[in-house]
């Protein structure tokens, strides 16, 4: 009688060599995400001066650190919502094929490959005070004097509706495009028309495809550098948090402080993805693909 047949049950199983792909990934996620998060939140609690909290004390505490969140939150909630809302319509739009489709996507994409320092760069020439937008308004009589939208509020605002878009496009289009068409076409028989397919079955099958690319465009958002820098204004209206991060850090060499803010500026991103994200589970959450025959 063959041995292996006689154990029955208690046979060796095959080695799965995809195990061995576990330890390597568990060793990468550790050294490039949780290992410097956990020595930037020791590193926070070693002020220079002081107890273990001065830090966080200090950023409370002092008048151009804490309202640097709200100015923060200022230009990420809006952009977030303007990149979310522009997004939903021409995804639901384009969730069927056509032969502009690609066209189409390949243009509204574009800014991803240009990336932040481009596009600032082209906002600059085009829409600073004497670019091509002010010139146009001037001639036509529509606005008298120079139109600034650079170096303020707005040109940030404008930067970040400009790179975050075409992540949030992509993001709702392949959603949209994973609810099976069959459910709609069952409710037209039942007399829905277009807008009350979306309203009805759209619409809460998205809500959690809505909900994550909220929470990933807002912390994209929110860390908001480069465009703060080259199109704001660093020490007046769009003084952002990573901005008190990199001076308390390149600037005054204050790396336990800068770890400080660092800590402070994901804790507001959690608690913001939390919410969303608890909101989301007032929605359906069963599967929502199938086949699209």
């Amino acid at each position: 009688m063959n041995s292996t047949a006689a154990a029955g049950p208690l046979a060796r199983a095959p080695f799965d060599r995809s195990l061995l792909l576990v330890v390597p990934a568990a060793a990468f996620m550790l050294s490039l995400f949780v290992y410097p998060f956990l020595y930037g939140l020791l590193l926070s609690f070693t002020p220079k001066e002081g107890g273990a909290l001065a830090n966080y004390h200090h950023f409370f505490t002092t008048d151009n650190l804490w309202p640097t969140i709200w100015t923060t939150l200022r230009l990420a909630l809006p952009a977030t919502l303007i990149n979310v809302g522009f997004a939903l319509p021409i995804a639901y739009k384009m969730r069927v094929k056509s032969r502009y489709q690609r066209w189409i996507t390949t243009i509204l994409v574009i800014p991803i490959t240009l990336g932040t320092v481009l596009i600032a760069e082209g906002m600059l020439i085009y829409f600073g005070p004497k670019g091509w937008l002010s010139q146009f308004l001037q001639f036509v009589h529509l606005y008298e004097g120079p139109i600034r939208l650079t170096h303020n509020y707005w040109g940030v605002l404008i930067s970040l509706v400009i790179s975050g878009f075409p992540f949030a496009f992509l993001l709702i289009l392949s959603y949209i495009t994973g609810i099976d068409p069959v459910l709609a076409r069952a409710a037209s028989t039942l007399g829905a028309n277009r807008n009350a397919q979306f309203r009805e079955i759209y619409l809460p099958l998205l809500a959690p495809g809505l909900a994550m690319c909220f929470c990933l465009s807002f912390v994209q958002a929110f860390s908001v550098f480069p465009s703060a820098v080259l199109l704001g204004s660093p020490a007046g209206p769009t003084r952002v948090i990573s901005i008190a991060a990199y001076e308390a850090a390149f600037e005054q060499y204050d790396y336990s402080l800068a770890s400080a803010i660092a800590m402070l500026m994901g804790l507001v991103q959690l608690v913001i993805v939390a919410a969303v994200l608890a909101l989301r589970n007032l929605f359906y959450r069963g599967p929502v693909t199938g086949g699209k025959g």
